[in-house]
């Protein structure tokens, strides 16, 4: 149910204007049942003084491809009126000629493009306007009987249009209706929306609250939760048994849906998902159409729903299903693009963004986390809406055609041009062990920064928690995630894997990084320091591997690791018999991988560095006093020995083999496998011959 969200002492501390404007957007996209995420617009008329000190009537609208609820100031749009109101004596108007003229009427050739909607807040006469997308509000709109039910709710108080695409005839339909009905507070559109408005901020937000209320009181009058979607059919599996049926699912829905692009999946099994997927009547339901306009270019027209039933089939029969279902979804696809395409349009991909599974919750599919997430969102709302369709009469969408010419809309699709350009690991999860360490974490940050998803692995788990917030601070929620893992336990490592499919959908690049160093001559290596080696760089590293191994296949999308071995790889380091060894097991091993990897696309490569000191756990334990020891010198010495012992004479950070391992991972090295690379500064006895 929409709250009330204003707050009169925060209003008073806002500058009058622009500044409303923006908190009233901020409180109406905040409330995802009362707007989609980069749906709905706001606006206000005032009073500005132009470049020639002039008094100028000023309508400040939303401007394109933004959000109401995360908005600020620069991202709305200044129009001069004057120039604005002659437009509505035209009889008709194109969608590239309003575009036109209103890029011609804006205040700051700064401001971004205006709202689509903008004629529409332009022609009402009230000094602030609200057009939102309810969910109580397009359940009415979208039910058969809409319009009767109306009345009963607003009686004479409302107007009514039918549907039309978003522009200059709805607008001047909607302004036409406003004008010639007297006792007028909203206006519904059919299959769209919601139009408000009031003469202050603080007014319009409350009208806006009020007649959604009136509609929310009115259907929840009327469901009956133990027929909702016909009823329940199934029943939900347990959340461990979701959870445990998706994490290994995954990968093949990954690869399955990104044979064109890559896609970041995400899993959803919130209670009105569960409800909906279980519900007798929902597969009809689903495939009827979108619930609004709004949500087509993020779910397309309809969902995949699994025919799989959580009673008589297993995990297997469910990936199969899924799997098949979506080869049949794109096909579907395509043929709905040539039944209706337009000169010149492109298709998108044909994979679903929903993916509704009986018994277990929803999968989403996007460019991105956000964009995965997005998709899920704009769902719940639809659910919402048909919840509330169904308790009223039947639930309507558009056709076919207008869907397509929605979803391949010029001015939709404008707004997805404002998204930054996809980076080198755009859409791409690494997986990263050692993760919170001085190589680890550098590695992790970098990969974050060129585009990718990170999953941030470490037996310090605090340590790897607090890169992820950074990562997430710096470029945006569910960029990356933080797990516990102990190389040397396989259930651990499964464990670890399962989460990072569960958060993304599965992995595309491993960095196979934690390590630890112990140093004593030979004759005093006991067994226990052996095995401690052997266990975690050698039979660690096979674990790790061999789970990413199995996913990457499973994926179908190929994928590349990167083993951080050492110099000591190669050269046979003093007092370091354990440690020299298992490294050298370590570089064989990533070979042996990269033989049998090429025919899936998996590469694997080593990276050889040399004394990391800067940041490393390893460093600051007491392998730094056995490694000077071991050349008779002083702790705090061992920098300055081993910058002077290479050939260029430079000392090497975690910033250089993070730049190794990038480009190992990267479309630069696609042709190259089963190589090793030194990064120690040209140390001659390590080098490989």
């Amino acid at each position: 149910m929409a709250s009330f969200l204003w707050d009169n002492g925060k209003a008073a501390a806002l500058t009058k204007g622009l500044d409303e404007l923006v908190y009233r957007s901020n409180l109406i996209g905040t409330d995802r049942s009362v707007c989609n995420w980069g749906g709905g617009n706001t606006s206000m008329k005032t009073v500005e003084k132009d470049f020639r000190g002039r008094d100028v009537e000023v309508m400040y609208v939303k401007g394109s491809g933004s959000d109401l609820g995360t908005m600020k100031a620069k991202n709305f749009t200044g129009l001069r009126m004057d120039d604005i109101r002659p437009l509505f004596e035209r009889d008709a108007m194109s969608d590239e000629e309003m575009v036109a003229y209103l890029a011609n009427c804006m205040i700051d050739g700064k401001h971004p493009r205006a709202s689509i909607e903008t004629l529409l807040h332009a022609f009402l006469p009230f000094s602030h306007v609200d057009h939102t997308h309810p969910d109580a509000i397009i359940s009415l709109c979208c039910a058969d009987n809409g319009k009767q039910l109306a009345k009963e709710i607003y009686g004479d108080r409302f107007v009514w249009v039918p549907y039309v695409r978003p522009g200059f005839t709805l607008s001047k339909m909607i302004a036409e209706g406003v004008r010639s009905n007297p006792n007028a507070e909203l206006v519904l559109m059919e299959k769209h929306g919601l139009v408000t408005w009031g003469e202050t901020s603080e007014a319009c937000y409350r009208k806006t609250l009020d007649i959604i209320g009136e509609a929310e009181a009115f259907i929840e009058a009327r469901v009956n939760e133990s027929q909702l979607y016909g009823g329940a059919s199934s029943e939900p599996l347990t959340p461990e048994e979701r959870r445990s049926a998706v994490a290994r699912i995954m990968p093949a829905v990954r690869g399955a849906v990104g044979t064109e692009k890559r896609m970041i999946l995400t899993f959803d099994d919130e209670a009105d998902v569960l409800q909906f997927v279980n519900g007798r009547d929902s597969y009809a339901l689903s495939q009827v159409g979108a619930a609004c306009p709004d949500h087509l270019v993020h779910t397309k027209m309809k969902p995949l729903f699994v025919n799989w039933n959580p009673a008589g089939q297993d995990i297997d029969a469910l990936q199969q299903a899924v799997v098949e279902g979506i080869e049949a979804y794109k096909s579907e696809y395509r043929a709905y693009f040539e039944r209706n395409r337009n000169e010149g349009d492109l298709m998108f991909e044909a994979a679903p963004r929903v993916i509704l599974i009986p018994g277990i919750g929803m999968i989403n599919t996007g460019k991105s986390h956000a964009m995965s997430k997005v998709s899920g969102a704009l769902y719940h709302r639809a659910i919402a809406v048909m919840r509330g369709a169904t308790a009223l009469g039947a639930f309507v969408s558009l056709s076919e055609n207008e869907s397509y010419n929605v979803e391949y809309w010029p001015l939709e699709l404008y707004k997805l041009t404002l998204a930054p350009a996809e980076a080198e690991f755009s859409r791409q999860v690494a997986f990263v062990t050692g993760g919170a360490g001085g190589i680890g974490s550098v590695t992790c940050r970098q990969f974050a920064k060129d585009g990718a998803h990170v999953v941030i692995a470490d037996l310090n788990l605090e340590g790897a928690q607090k890169v992820a917030a950074e990562i997430n601070e710096t470029y945006g929620e569910g960029r990356a995630i933080a797990v516990k893992m102990d190389v040397t336990k396989e259930e651990d490592v499964e464990a670890a894997f399962a989460e990072a499919s569960l958060a993304y959908g599965g992995v595309d690049i491993l960095v196979n990084n934690a390590g630890l160093a112990t140093s004593s001559p030979f004759d005093e290596t006991s067994l226990k320091e052996w095995n401690l080696n052997m266990n975690v760089l050698g039979t660690g590293y096979f674990l790790v591997a061999r789970e990413a191994f199995k996913l990457m296949k499973k994926q179908r999308t190929g994928g590349g690791m990167v083993f951080i071995g050492s110099k000591n790889s190669v050269y046979a380091g003093k007092n370091a018999t354990a440690y020299s060894t298992a490294k050298a097991a370590e570089a064989h091993l990533a070979r042996c991988i990269a033989a049998e990897g090429g025919e899936y696309g998996i590469r694997v490569n080593t990276v050889l560095p040399d004394a990391i000191l800067q940041g490393s756990a390893i460093w600051n334990s007491n392998w730094r006093n056995e490694r000077a020891a071991a050349y008779g010198i002083e702790p705090d010495q061992l920098e300055e020995y081993y910058r002077k012992r290479t050939t260029l004479l430079v000392n090497i950070y975690p910033q250089d083999i993070a730049d190794a391992i990038i480009y190992f991972s990267s479309s630069k090295a696609s042709k190259t496998t089963g190589c090793m690379l030194t990064v120690d500064g040209g140390v001659p006895a390590a080098f490989t011959r």
